[in-house]
């Protein structure tokens, strides 16, 4: 076996079927072993089952679990790379597939690092059905492939995440917590790479209401408003979603119920008129790049009516939940030669709103 090389991996994990092919994939894989695995075990706190996963035989040794506290990736991730010593943490999902080449990958890309390097990202490669056009789900899920500090595979360098107090608990949702955390030590000095490494993200199952779902990220947003600024956008290559018309559609709806109240017909008609093309606009949008089945169609066109309200109450929520919430206080930047070593922000950053 190969010496271990200082890196750990974190993989928080909900106990899905998928973890067990990820851990065989590392085991596969040629190039240095890790230090130790960390799997964080994040399901609710009154499932206290032993985590569905059959680990390798050559990585049972190496590998921990620690419990999670079933407040989300952010917190998840916090817990794994504290319990870990080793001065470089890869994060992985627990629904990726590393290459067979990955961790040799990433030893040549940590030893490429500078001492200015926080973090250095993988290549995420999303397979897509051959022989038709992918879903809606398949293609939120590509998207991924071109996220910005993704940390479906990302490895940090742990004096980043000490000095930066880690991930912002305050992210519930595996949706923002990584360009905050990247965007902090950005501002703090340090330098993000993209790396040599190459992972898998396969589509994983979902039923008809995930787009539902993933509205809830509307929140989110907010927060990172309130605490990067709405430049935050441009600097992580974020899209912009359809927020601005879903509150038009919501509003037009609003009215056109607001409008039959009050028995104003005419006014009712018009703005109800409004809403079906908003909805319409909407469901095409969604409808004509896919593959145009039935079934595909018609989950489009109920998800399309009841996403704009969606988006918009959870935008709300976001809105009251997070009005106090103020950027955190600038992480201690790189190590420059001559200065004293930064004392480490340990402490993780509180999971409410101050």
């Amino acid at each position: 076996m190969p010496a271990p090389l200082g890196y750990a991996v974190v993989i928080p994990t909900l106990g899905r079927p998928s973890l067990t092919d990820c851990l065989h994939a590392l085991d596969r894989g040629q190039g240095p072993r890790p230090g130790r695995i960390v799997l964080v075990d994040d399901r609710p706190l009154q499932d206290c089952t032993p985590l569905p996963v059959t680990v390798p035989a050559s990585l049972r040794e190496i590998t921990e679990v620690v419990p999670g506290r079933a407040a989300g990736p952010a917190a998840a991730r916090n817990a794994g790379w504290r319990a870990a010593a080793e001065p470089w943490i890869a994060f992985l999902d627990d629904d990726v597939l590393p290459g067979p080449t990955w961790a040799a990958d990433l030893a040549a890309d940590l030893a490429a690092a500078g001492p200015r390097t926080a973090a250095v990202q993988a290549h995420i490669t999303v397979p897509l059905p051959a022989g038709r056009r992918p879903t809606d789900w398949e293609r939120t899920t590509a998207g991924l492939a071109r996220a910005r500090w993704i940390t479906a595979d990302m490895a940090y360098r742990r004096t980043a995440l000490e000095t930066s107090g880690g991930f912002d608990e305050r992210f519930p949702r595996a949706f923002r917590e990584d360009a905050d955390l990247a965007l902090r030590v950005l501002d703090a000095g340090w330098t993000i790479t993209q790396g040599t490494r190459r992972t898998t993200h396969p589509v994983r199952p979902a039923d008809r209401w995930v787009s539902l779902r993933t509205q809830a990220g509307n929140a989110d947003d907010v927060l990172m408003n309130r605490l990067h600024g709405r430049s935050w956008w441009a600097r992580a290559q974020a899209p912009r979603g359809r927020l601005p018309r879903h509150l038009a559609v919501s509003a037009a709806g609003a009215a056109a119920l607001a409008a039959a109240g009050r028995r104003r017909p005419r006014a009712a008609a018009g703005c109800a008129a409004l809403w079906l093309a908003g909805c319409a606009e909407f469901a095409w949008a969604r409808i004509a790049p896919g593959p145009r089945t039935g079934t595909e169609v018609t989950v489009m066109a109920a998800t399309s009516v009841l996403i704009p309200p969606a988006a918009v109450l959870h935008w709300l929520r976001g809105l009251i939940r997070h009005r106090h919430a103020a950027p955190r206080p600038l992480p201690a930047g790189p190590p420059v030669p001559g200065r004293p070593a930064p004392a480490p922000a340990t402490a993780p950053l509180p999971l409410t709103s101050p």
